[in-house]
This record gives C-alpha cells, sequence and structure tokens, in this order.
C-alpha cells in the first residue's frame, strides 16, 4: 500500500500558517498605517490611540475563524493544477466574507471602539498578504516537482487518444505534480506518444498497484469496453487508490457531468441550458458597463491610431466582416483594418499566419497588443457580441468545421466574445481549431461571471506578456 508522501502534509501546512502569518501581519500593517503614518496627519485621530497590544489580540482572535472559513472552501489540501487567477478570486471572497465576521465580533467587544479605517486596511493588505503567502506556497510545491520530488503516482487504463494526450502531458509538465508509472490495457494497443511502460494485463491491476506505489488511475477506455470498467472496480476493492473515468467509457462525452430527480427518478444530465434568466441579465449588464468604459477611456488613441492607419495604407479606417454568432445568426465585426486594402482578393477566406506579408507595419503593432479589436466593443453594446465568449468565426469556416470538429456547432450557444477561455490557455494562432473547440465548450458548460472576471484578468496578462498574437 503507498504511504502518504510528506508533500500531502507539508504543503496543506505551509499553506495554513502562510495565511495565519498573513492575517497576523495585515492586522499589525493596519495599525501602523492608521496611528502612525502620513494617514494620521490626513485623517487626524479625534478619539484617542488605542494600544497595539489590543488589534494584535483581534488578529490572533480572528485568524483561526478565517482559517476556518478557508478551509470550509476545501483550500487546505494536497492540490496539484492551481490557477492564480482563480486563487486571488477566492481569496477576495473569503477574505470579505471574514470581514463581516470581524465586524460583528467587535459589536460584542465594546472595551474601546475599534476603526473603521484600520478594518478597510486589514481587508485590502489581507487580500494582498495572503494572496502573496499563496504565491510563495505554490512556488515551493512546484519547485518541489521540478526536482522529482513528491509527485503523485499515476497509472492510465487504456490507449485511446485522451491516454495518448495525458501521458504526453505527464511526461513534459512534471510541474503538475505527477509521474506516469505506465499502463495497463484489455488488448495490445500501445501508447506511442511517449516512452512509457505496459504494465500488464486488466487482472494484474491489483498487484500493479501494490509493485507500482499507484496512487491515481486514470480510465480511459471507450463505450465498446465499459464492461472492463466494472471488473477494474471489482479487482480494486479495499484498496486505497483514486480513480478517475473518462465519460466516454459510458458512450458520452459531456463536459459537466449532473445528477438529478425528476418525478422521483434520479436522471443523470448530460446536457443543460447554459444560462439562466437572471444569468443572462447580469451578463449583459457587465458587458454594457465594461464596453461604455473601455471605449471611454480609449477614445482619446482611437483618433490616433486612425491617422496612423490612414496615413500608411490609406482608407478605409475599419475593417467590417461577417461573422458566425448566437444561434448561428450572422452579424458584421468591426475591427481596426490592420491589413493591406483587398488582401484576400487572391487568397480567398484564410487564417492570418506567422509573419504574413498582408499585414501593415501599424497593423503588426495594433495585433500585437490586441488594439485592433476594440472596435468590437460596439458589437457588445449592440448585443452581437459578449465581452467574454467563444471567438466568432466567418461563415465559411464554420461550414468547414462543422463537418469534421465534435460539437462545433455547440459554440453558438452563448454569445461570441472578444476573448475567451481557449485564448487565455494559449490557445491562439495556428492551433488546431478542435482543441480551441474543446476549451470553448467548457466555457459554454461551465460558465460563472467568476469565470468571466478570471479571463479578462488573464487577456490583460496574455495581452502584456503572450506572443501568440501576430
Amino acid at each position: 500500500m503507498a504511504k502518504p508522501r510528506r508533500n500531502d502534509l507539508l504543503i496543506p501546512l505551509l499553506a495554513v500558517l502562510a495565511d495565519a502569518a498573513a492575517i497576523i501581519l495585515a492586522f499589525y500593517s493596519s495599525y501602523l498605517l492608521r496611528f502612525e503614518s502620513f494617514i494620521a496627519e490626513i485623517f487626524p485621530v479625534t478619539k484617542g490611540y488605542p494600544p497595539l497590544e489590543a488589534y494584535l489580540i483581534g488578529g490572533l482572535v480572528i485568524a483561526p475563524v478565517w482559517l476556518l472559513l478557508f478551509k470550509r472552501n476545501r483550500i487546505y489540501r494536497a492540490r496539484r493544477d492551481v490557477d492564480l487567477s482563480l486563487e486571488f478570486f477566492l481569496i477576495v471572497r473569503q477574505v470579505s466574507f471574514g470581514m463581516l465576521v470581524v465586524l460583528s465580533l467587535t459589536f460584542f467587544y465594546r472595551a474601546f471602539s475599534y476603526s473603521r479605517l484600520v478594518f478597510l486596511f486589514v481587508w485590502i493588505l489581507a487580500i494582498l498578504f495572503i494572496f502573496i503567502g499563496r504565491v510563495l506556497v505554490l512556488s515551493y510545491e512546484k519547485y518541489l516537482y521540478r526536482k522529482g520530488k513528491e509527485l503523485r503516482n499515476v497509472l492510465l487504463v487504456g490507449t485511446n487518444r485522451l491516454a495518448q494526450d495525458l501521458a504526453v502531458r505527464m511526461a513534459h509538465h512534471p510541474m503538475l505534480g505527477y509521474r506516469l508509472q505506465g499502463f495497463v490495457t484489455p488488448n495490445d494497443e500501445r501508447i506511442d506518444t511517449v516512452s512509457t511502460t505496459r504494465l500488464g494485463e486488466l487482472a494484474d491491476i491489483a498487484r500493479i498497484v501494490e509493485v507500482h506505489r499507484i496512487e491515481t488511475i486514470l480510465v480511459c477506455l471507450g463505450p465498446g469496453e465499459s464492461d472492463e470498467l466494472a471488473r477494474l472496480i471489482a479487482l480494486l476493492e479495499g484498496r486505497t487508490v483514486q480513480i478517475l473515468i473518462q465519460p466516454d467509457v459510458m458512450g458520452i462525452t459531456p463536459l459537466r457531468l449532473r445528477i438529478g430527480e425528476l418525478f422521483g427518478t434520479p436522471f443523470l444530465g448530460v446536457k443543460d441550458l447554459p444560462m439562466t434568466t437572471w444569468s443572462r441579465i447580469a451578463k449583459r449588464s457587465f458587458d454594457v458597463a465594461f464596453s461604455l468604459a473601455v471605449l471611454l477611456g480609449f477614445a482619446p488613441f482611437a483618433g490616433v491610431i486612425a491617422v496612423l492607419i490612414l496615413l500608411e495604407s490609406g482608407r478605409p479606417i475599419f475593417y467590417r466582416q461577417v461573422r458566425i454568432g448566437l444561434e448561428g445568426e450572422e452579424f458584421e465585426l468591426f475591427k481596426f483594418r490592420t491589413m493591406h486594402v483587398d488582401a484576400e482578393d487572391e487568397t480567398g477566406p484564410t487564417w492570418t499566419k506567422r509573419g504574413d506579408p498582408r499585414v501593415t507595419r501599424i497593423g503588426r503593432f495594433l495585433r500585437r497588443l490586441s488594439l485592433d479589436e476594440i472596435p468590437q466593443f460596439i458589437n457588445v453594446l449592440r448585443g452581437e457580441m459578449s465581452v467574454v465568449g467563444p471567438r466568432p468565426e466567418r461563415p465559411e469556416f464554420v461550414q468547414q468545421f462543422q463537418r469534421y470538429v465534435p460539437k462545433y456547432l455547440e459554440r453558438h450557444r452563448l454569445k461570441t466574445g472578444l476573448t475567451g477561455w481557449a485564448q487565455v490557455n494559449g490557445l491562439r494562432g495556428e492551433v488546431p481549431i478542435a482543441e480551441r473547440t474543446k476549451y470553448d465548450l467548457y466555457y459554454i458548460e461551465n460558465w460563472s461571471m467568476k469565470l468571466d472576471l478570471r479571463i479578462i484578468f488573464k487577456t490583460l496578462y496574455t495581452i502584456l506578456f503572450g506572443k501568440d498574437a501576430y
């Protein structure tokens, strides 16, 4: 039986200690900012200076409460693939709720009145310090993985396309925290994408788990091999091992499984409405407010870009192109023109490639910073697009892709967007459309305002530091 790895205890412990230290430091720093810095001159202290000890004791009392709130959201566990943008929004939500708890507790403690300005500083600094602590802990965790330490042993069952892809990811990305020990399969097929070992037949799986100290089994069987799944589970009965199953083993490939009940009968949901009425209202309200803010803020620069385009290649300033949006409806998309006039007269509709000679000099600059996309906020205001969503394609490409990309038309269940889940995960430029579609479908099935904010946050980072735009 595989022994628990030290990292399953060390990393959660470090996260708890880092959070506790961050909370105490936030209370201490907030006191100094309010009472012993220039802020005391801007906002004079009128009710006397409270003792520092009172705030430190308050931090010591509050810290366990906040830590329990974090634990309730399963933060303190041996996680592997942590998205820092998601982590940041989770910290903001939990610290904000924790501040409500703090304010409630101070109502019952009347020894002296706590400064409301201090609590504002605590809220801001706690978010900052806790996030920094999480980054440091995550960096140390990734450091261990890069050194080949504390990796979780994984066994693949099956050799289908997903198994091949997972094998490549584990082989080339040890920072995810997994080590592929090998694979088993009920047939003679092999995994040929990386160098790995066939450890035996399915009948040998109990021995393989024991000998190779397997902790996680990834089952990647096809619909015709569902009987093997029941056999595998039976063979591992009583064994402490994690088993993760690819949904396609049931003959379906949903992006999000849901268990529900109707008329007293349990049902397994594999497809649902992507948004409720209130969700659509919330998303549309955000789109309008965000687009107005961007267009108003960008207005002074739009004139400069228009003049540069005019001087280099003449009119028109804007490029208009028919795209496919919600429910397959066509609309006219706006962009700053980045190519020479009549660039597609000879080639016809084609994607832009790296070093494309059709792109102008100012166009290359605009594409690098995605400034050519700014006019699409007009499409958002008109209700044809959203700020976040699958990128819209041209009708010619949609006709082509729907013939060979599985579930491609599912992308049109939500409004298309200026940026999307695929783009912020590096799937831009000359990336197979099938890969982009997988990410687009994940977004549709898992939409939330929080996910939209994450994508916008990551988009800004990609624009500033990414190298895939051309």
